[in-house]
């Protein structure tokens, strides 16, 4: 083995209760070759003793030399000491045959695989040897015994290391997996934060920031109109205080993450029609908000859009059109719903729009960004029509939601 697979297997539960069992096997082992040689009376006994305490004193000592798991040399001297004690011991008593099995782990365990099947074999002939010479025979018995003892050993380490490395495969592998989960969880934690703040960005911008535009175009033309005219420009006070309530509202329900409050007070066609109000109020242009086929009730978010997208496109009218009159029609067919809103302003080259954030004046550009990302996540298309002198138009169109299955029909607003 290397030192690597050394060091690595040294680590695990498995191979420290083997270890302990393979210890457990040589002080059995040795115990019963000096137990028999004692019993039997045998002249050699305390030579077979002297042996098997050297083995034993040699093989306890091994484990504590810090080289023999770093140092594939070491190991392999320590081996060789052991090795010709053994033999001595084997030459001694034939129960020393019984030892070699022990060793062939030993030698499978500290050896690279290049030498530690050499090693077990010269080991398998010396123990074949030594038992044939002390039994004067070489019967298949003889052979069969320590050849399948080394056969034995060789399988289980081999299926251990196979079974180790096929767990650090898996180990590697979860590893990977839970690294890629979080990488996984990361991005989509950054698509998430992404996400929500262009979806911030949109909100504020149909709905504060162009409230907010509209108070200060409010107090301009109150500001124009003292002091001369103190009781129109008394009315645009009030207008912009009215518009300062309802952005208000609009904050706290935006801060809550709640429905448009026009949508709170009744059905889509009468948000839209208190929108259109509200804003031929505040700019003097004609408004004009007319509804297409039978009204039915659609998914909060799809009513949100449809609002937030005419609350922009009017606001745009009202600051870059200088129109006279706009038409905003809400259209429910089979299987979509349109809105369409149509100027009769100065118009623009839709091509020569700038890209959000890069206009000359900081804080432009976001109006038809924002409609049409809206259109976009509720898989819908915004089509804008314009051009110099000839108006514009502004028309969604949003795919009507599959009601849910046993789900009841709801009335028309």
């Amino acid at each position: 083995m290397t030192e690597e697979a050394v060091t690595a297997h040294s680590l695990t539960p498995v191979l420290r209760a083997l270890r302990s069992c393979l210890h457990l096997m040589v002080a059995a082992l040795l115990a019963l070759a000096a137990v028999r040689a004692v019993a039997d009376r045998t002249p050699d006994a305390p030579a077979v003793l002297a042996a098997a305490a050297a083995l034993c004193a040699l093989y306890v000592t091994g484990p504590r030399l810090p080289r023999l798991r770093t140092s594939t040399g070491a190991a392999a001297l320590w081996l060789a000491a052991l090795g010709l004690v053994w033999l001595v011991l084997l030459a001694l008593t034939p129960d020393g045959v019984w030892v070699a099995f022990p060793l062939f782990f030993v030698q499978l365990h500290l050896l690279p695989r290049r030498w530690a099947l050499p090693a077990v074999a010269a080991t398998t002939l010396a123990a074949i040897a030594g038992f044939g010479w002390h039994t004067h025979t070489l019967s298949v018995g003889t052979v069969l015994g320590p050849a399948l003892g080394a056969a034995v050993a060789v399988a289980v380490v081999l299926g251990y290391e196979a079974l180790y490395r096929e767990s650090e495969q898996r180990r590697r592998l979860i590893e990977e997996l839970t690294a890629t989960r979080g990488e996984l969880a990361d991005a989509e934690h950054a698509a998430g934060v992404l996400a929500e703040r262009e979806r911030l960005a949109r909100e504020i911008h149909d709905t504060l920031a162009q409230g907010l535009s509209s108070i200060q175009l409010l107090l301009r033309a109150a500001e124009r109109a003292l002091p001369e005219r103190p009781g129109s420009a008394l009315g645009h006070v009030r207008q912009a205080r009215t518009a300062a309530v309802d952005n208000l509202a609009e904050a706290r329900r935006f801060v809550r993450a709640l429905s448009p409050p026009d949508l709170e007070a009744g059905s889509l066609p009468a948000a839209l029609e208190r929108v259109c109000a509200t804003t031929a109020r505040a700019s003097g242009l004609a408004v004009h908000c007319q509804v297409s086929g039978a009204p039915t009730a659609l998914p909060t978010p799809y009513e949100a859009a449809l609002l937030r997208i005419a609350q922009s496109a009017l606001a745009n009218t009202v600051r870059h059109a200088a129109a006279g009159r706009v038409e905003l029609t809400l259209s429910y067919m089979d299987t979509e719903v349109a809105l369409d809103i149509v100027d009769d302003g100065t118009g623009f080259v839709p091509a020569e729009v700038p890209a959000p954030g890069s206009a000359a004046v900081p804080g432009t550009g976001f109006g038809l960004a924002a409609m049409r990302a809206r259109a976009r996540a509720l898989q819908g298309t915004l089509v804008v029509e314009s051009a110099p002198g000839e108006g514009t138009a502004v028309a969604v169109t949003l795919p009507c939601p599959a009601p849910a299955p046993g789900a009841a029909p709801e009335a028309a607003s």
